[in-house]
């Protein structure tokens, strides 16, 4: 039983225990950012538990942060769909939000349930939208080349998820104006709702070459992450043939396929398109002139030669082996730093973080000492979930000699610093008394593991303790041999781990035990130690140093030992309760149930028991925000009474704590 104690308590440690805490303390003192921080460091070491999504998503709506919180509430709902509440609360902001269609999805599903709440808003979403359409139908009846009818009966309809009719109007809106590019990129987008790929792709290609910067920006981030294909380009072509910035890649596209032939033909196509192109008819003149038709080549390399694009007029005179110009370079002009900044902070209340980050690195260029945008370019990086390139800016901005830009990066630097480190140490203890055994047991472990890029496991060192004070229970009539407690050792090894995922842990070591006590005769001074296992880890609910209310934890475990003769251990523990709200004074409670079982591959008496009983955790003002003292009261069963000289049944009174951190 004590192995099988100690045992868990080294394998399930939580990750995010510590972010966690430090987030629901400066959640106490409506330190809004700095939770948010404590919570993003916790996603980060557990990012498959809603609960800290959730909480974090509370937090961000206290700061008006609405597009954020949305976004945390999508994964919440994404990892636990059977949360209703939380499906709502999305909901509700994906309609604060300008994102109807997701909100009456999401309310037309949770209705069906019976929800009220959910009806009555899908009511609010659907009855404008259905009475839309109908008006638009019968305005289209009057006069069916009505370009704004055709619009807005399309947004309404894919609005409300009527895609086929979307698609149609849409399309007959974009033939109406052909120049409206924005039409092409709903359309291709509602295609993409349809399944008609290749139909979308075409006409995604054509709306992300050319034309508007934010509808190309958007058509690109539509299209599949893949370079696309030539009949790709080709369909995108006859869909939009007047798109210069499309045939100009298209014609690049063929050269480089060695199709010089068409690359030309494509070319022509573009130098009567722009004959002012220099550089179209800098390369038209290339082709030609590779293929000897001197003639045809002459006057396109002379007018190049003639225009004010120095770079290209020396590419033709590398060429045509003519000396080139001198010149003094002059830098192209950019928007000053001020300018800079000021439409990079409207696109991050935008929420066009991409075009946040390009701005922020022109102001940056203008002026490299502004520690203000280098706090900002953190932020960027950090929400664009590229937190390497986060924590490098937060360390340049921690230089600031304002303050305030100083803490607030160094904060965030060490917040996110920690998943990055090579090495990391993690210290655990965990002493406590059982009134069973009239003993107290310590079990302990010092491990640094070593951070290898992005394989998905660590090696590490390692020395665990394994103890107790009684050493022995003596000798009796029925068992002549005296019965040791704990394995009474210092255990150094090495091993590895892989990362967590979804809560699950595996591990392996190898190392040597080494005894401290001398006059212990059933095992050598030193032996070998082989042990290894998966460890699955899991809370639910409110749990410590969050809010109050329910919470359910799990910890299930199989560990393989060698020195109890190749034994395999497995072991469950639970606990289900309540958590109480941390009171002025900083003291912190809960009280649950446990519910324990353990049974081995040998069938041992002392390793088949279950036990049950009410227990209490707390945390005391001035205890540090990673140590829990425990009671529980247990009554257990032995499973399995043969060769067991004890009684089949016990109580326990078991008090002891828990202490970790990581550096």
């Amino acid at each position: 039983m004590a192995l099988a104690c100690g045992s868990a308590a080294a394998q399930t440690t939580d990750p995010a225990y510590q972010p966690l805490a430090q987030a629901y303390d400066a959640l106490r003192q409506k330190n809004y950012d700095q939770a948010v921080a404590g919570f993003e460091q916790a996603i980060a070491l557990a990012p498959d538990r809603a609960s800290i999504r959730k909480d974090l998503a509370y937090t961000l709506l206290k700061i008006g942060e609405n597009e954020t919180a949305r976004d945390q509430f999508a994964e919440a709902m994404r990892l636990d769909p059977s949360d209703q509440h939380v499906a709502l609360e999305y909901a509700f902001l994906c309609y604060e939000t300008r994102q109807q269609a997701v909100a009456r999805r999401i309310f037309d599903r949770i209705r069906k349930t019976g929800d009220a709440t959910a009806e009555q808003a899908f009511e609010n979403i659907d009855r404008p939208l259905r009475e839309g359409i109908q008006r638009w139908q019968k305005a289209l009846e009057m006069s069916p080349d009505n370009f704004s009818a055709h619009q807005e009966l399309a947004t309404l309809a894919e609005q409300r998820d009527q895609f086929e009719l979307a698609a149609e109007h849409y399309e007959k809106a974009w033939r109406l104006k052909p120049e409206e590019r924005s039409l092409m990129l709903d359309l291709g987008r509602v295609w993409k709702a349809l399944g008609r790929a290749e139909q979308a792709n075409s006409m995604l290609l054509a709306a992300s070459r050319g034309g508007q910067p934010r509808v190309a920006e958007t058509a690109r981030e539509l299209l599949p992450s893949r370079y696309p294909y030539v009949y790709e380009f080709e369909k995108a072509l006859e869909i939009d043939p007047k798109n210069f910035e499309l045939r100009r890649e298209y014609s690049y596209l063929l050269l480089e396929m060695g199709k010089k032939n068409e690359a030309e033909h494509q070319f022509q196509i573009l130098n009567r398109m722009a004959p002012g192109d220099l550089l179209s008819a800098a390369q038209l003149g290339f082709l030609r002139l590779n293929r000897h038709d001197y003639a045809g080549a002459q006057p396109l390399l002379d007018s190049v030669l003639k225009g004010g694009d120095e770079e290209v007029a020396d590419r033709v005179r590398v060429a045509l082996k003519l000396p080139q110009t001198l010149r003094r370079h002059e830098p192209s002009p950019r928007r000053t730093s001020e300018e800079a900044k000021a439409i990079a902070d409207k696109s991050m209340q935008a929420g066009y973080l991409k075009d946040a980050l390009k701005y922020l690195t022109i102001a940056h260029e203008n002026d490299p000492v502004d520690f203000g945008v280098m706090l900002k370019l953190g932020w960027v990086y950090n929400i664009l979930k590229d937190d390497r390139e986060a924590v490098k800016w937060f360390n340049l901005a921690s230089k600031s000699p304002d303050p305030a830009i100083a803490k607030e990066a160094g904060q965030a630097s060490r917040n996110l610093s920690s998943a990055f480190a090579r090495f990391r140490t993690t210290v655990w203890a965990n002493p406590f008394f059982s009134s069973r055994w009239h003993d107290a047991f310590g079990y302990g472990q010092v491990k640094t593991a070593v951070k290898l890029g992005k394989l998905p496991f660590q090696p590490y060192i390692s020395m665990r303790f394994v103890g107790d004070v009684r050493g022995t229970t003596g000798a009796t009539l029925s068992n002549p041999a005296p019965q040791y407690l704990s394995e009474s050792s210092f255990i150094f090894g090495v091993g590895v781990a892989s990362i967590p995922w979804h809560g699950v842990t595996g591990w392996f070591e190898a190392g040597e035990a080494v005894k401290y006590l001398t006059d212990r005769k059933d095992v050598g001074a030193m032996i070998p130690d082989y042990r290894g296992g998966i460890a699955y880890g899991k809370g639910f609910g409110h749990l410590m140093g969050g809010n109050k209310g329910p919470f359910f934890e799990t910890n299930e475990d199989a560990v393989f030992v060698s020195r109890f003769q190749n034994d395999l251990l497995l072991y469950s523990q639970n606990r289900a309760g309540y958590s109480f709200p941390r009171s002025e004074s900083g003291f912190q409670a809960q009280f649950f149930w446990n519910f324990n079982g353990t049974t081995d591959r040998l069938h041992q008496y002392w390793a088949n028991f279950v036990e049950s009983g009410p227990g209490v955790r707390f945390r005391a003002p001035g205890m540090p925000k990673s140590m829990l003292f425990s009671v529980s009261i247990l009554r257990g069963v032995y499973t399995n009474n043969e060769d067991n000289p004890r009684r089949p049944n016990f109580f326990d009174l078991r008090a002891g704590f828990w202490y970790a951190f990581t550096r």
